[in-house]
């Protein structure tokens, strides 16, 4: 890399992440909250500011913004893409960012609840941070770089294209969408407007990580249907729906096919919510394996549990429903490998060792790249996401950035 950049990152991060952007699992509107919209009109105003004139807020809560090409070559036209929600397991209001100068190894004890303590021994990744910034939250909230880091990390290479016109690229599309967090990213994008080949998200957590292979992912919700009685008559009649799928959940292996039990390219069965009454209760599963056909196979052997307990419950019924989430990036990536290869260079270029991994989740360039765009995952920088420990390196921000710059002057130095 050649050429100097006067990072604004950090500073954009540190104003982005005090906008409550929470998305919420259980909304029924798009955007899952308003709320995501004041960091999508700020981001809007700042690509304007910056000269990006058709830079809009579209009512579904996206932002769309064009880089134009600087260069006579014919370059496929790329998009960087990261998400603005965070997420609902921890609190994302009243953020406050605060930085760790010159880390050396020492506790981070978060002043606002000094309980809430970062360790190396917890977070390995800090012995590779030894000299570096670190920033955290108070210890009352998330800290919100998964995904404003992303965000920031985006804005920081337009800020540079668009201040050094010397340095070629293609076409850039930006994208940044709501409701990741929720399952939703991707779900009212318009390609055709979009309008690029190939995009990236930049989503990943350690300093080098390109990935791109994900889980396939299918949803399963469990509903049985009780028989509720009054509770002072209801011997050898009540039959609580509340109780059924509690032994269904209890029924599952304790050694194996969790989420606690598994690692690597193994896949899992994963309770995460239960609701409902004696009459009916319902309970959602999300299913996860790397090889599309073993999920099928899971929800044969959960759905041979369900019965099983159901078979104890004469009077009472199932409904066992599927519903397909995303499929594995890499059945897409495998097609156009020149997408990873030139992230994979990109980040030897920034100085770097690639670490090209699979993802034990999905990102929204999961979904996309089965919407027609091949769209692996580079980091950003992000670790202990979506708890009040998460943390992020400034100087692991600046190398991202690089990459993004470096990425899109491969990719025109490989047009035609």
């Amino acid at each position: 890399m050649n050429f100097k950049i006067n990072h604004t990152d950090v500073d954009r991060f540190m104003k982005y992440v005090t906008i409550d952007t929470q998305s919420d699992p259980h909304s029924d509107s798009f955007p899952s909250t308003e709320k995501q919209k004041d960091l999508a009109r700020l981001l809007v105003k700042e690509l304007q500011e910056m000269g990006i004139s058709d830079a809009h807020l579209d009512p579904m809560g996206y932002v769309y913004a064009t880089l134009p090409s600087n260069t006579d070559k014919d370059v496929p036209v790329i998009c960087y893409c990261s998400h603005m929600d965070t997420s609902p397991d921890s609190s994302g209001k009243d953020v406050k960012p605060i930085i760790h100068k010159n880390y050396d190894g020492r506790d981070l004890v978060l002043p606002d609840d000094e309980s809430q303590v970062i360790r190396m021994e917890d977070h390995p990744d800090l012995k590779e941070q030894m000299g570096n910034d670190i920033i955290t939250a108070s210890g009352l909230t998330l800290l919100g770089a998964d995904n404003k880091a992303g965000v920031a990390e985006i804005m920081d290479a337009v800020h540079f294209f668009v201040n050094n016109p010397d340095v070629k690229h293609g076409t850039i599309r930006i994208l940044f969408t709501p409701d990741e967090e929720v399952g939703h990213g991707v779900d009212h994008i318009d390609m055709e407007k979009l309008g690029a080949d190939f995009g990236y998200t930049i989503d990943g957590e350690t300093l080098g990580s390109l990935e791109d292979e994900t889980f396939s992912a299918d949803a399963v919700r469990i509903t049985v249907n009780g028989v509720s009685q009054h509770p002072g008559f209801a011997k050898g009649r009540l039959e609580s729906a509340l109780k059924i799928v509690s032994e269904i959940v209890a029924a599952l292996p304790k050694d194996r096919l969790s989420p606690e039990t598994t690692e690597g390219m193994e896949g899992f069965v994963h309770p995460v919510e239960i609701a409902g009454s004696v009459e009916q209760a319902w309970v959602d599963f999300i299913i996860r394996d790397f090889r599309d056909e073993k999920l099928a196979e899971y929800e044969a052997f959960l759905k041979e549990i369900a019965e099983k307990v159901l078979a104890g419950y004469p009077k009472s019924s199932m409904d066992f429903k599927v519903t397909e989430q995303y499929r594995n990036m890499k059945n897409i990536l495998d097609e156009h490998p020149m997408v990873a290869d030139y992230a994979v260079e990109a980040i030897k270029r920034s100085g770097l060792t690639p670490k090209r991994s699979s993802i034990r989740g999905g990102t929204d360039g999961s979904r996309l790249s089965f919407m027609g765009l091949p769209c692996p995952n580079i980091f950003a920088g992000e670790h202990a996401f979506h708890s009040k420990h998460e943390w992020i390196s400034v100087q692991d921000m600046h190398k991202a950035v690089e990459v993004l710059i470096n990425l899109a002057c491969i990719w025109e130095e490989n047009g035609k």
